[in-house]
């Protein structure tokens, strides 16, 4: 099973969203989790993932299958020193290691030209990091989504989930 994680923010509130799907190539989620979680902390610039980190763990508590990959609406690592993005951090976090990809939609200064990839007719790249999946297998896996657009579909539905606030 493959957990596509998702953010949105509204002021002190986040709205975690998870998509759980077969296989990269599956065109229907097999389950949505959604988990609101109140008082998170200030963006701090540099220091991203000290707010979504705690989110993500908040709706992992509540996910019942067993995952094999999780992908991230981010970096795993960031630029050409390969530091520590959100990805890392949440990796370095789990009691039990997932392989984690982060699929960044904007650029990073000193990413590694080897970690963009181009889907459908879009001339603008997705930038792919991984841990504990070789960085080919990662861009392989995210070409191979389901979708004709830039984004894979069954990311897109985690982004506009994660916006919908009740």
């Amino acid at each position: 099973m493959i957990l596509a994680v998702d953010v949105g923010y509204q002021e002190n509130t986040a709205l975690a969203i998870g998509v759980v799907f077969d296989n990269w190539q599956s065109s229907t989620p097999k389950k949505i989790y959604q988990k609101q979680i109140d008082n998170i902390a200030s963006y701090q610039s540099g220091n991203f993932y000290q707010r979504e980190l705690p989110c993500i763990l908040a709706l992992l508590a509540d996910v019942s299958e067993k995952i094999d990959v999780i992908v991230i609406d981010g970096y795993v690592k960031l630029g050409e020193q390969q530091s520590a993005g959100l990805g890392q951090h949440l990796w370095q976090t789990l009691p039990i290691k997932i392989p984690i990809i982060g699929v960044a939609k904007s650029y990073f200064q000193g990413t590694p030209f080897d970690c963009q990839i181009f889907r459908g007719n879009s001339k603008k790249a997705l930038f792919i990091t991984s841990i504990d999946i070789p960085l080919l297998e990662a861009k392989q896996a995210i070409l191979s989504m389901f979708g004709e657009h830039r984004i894979p579909y069954l990311l897109k539905l985690a982004d506009q989930y994660s916006k919908k606030f009740s």
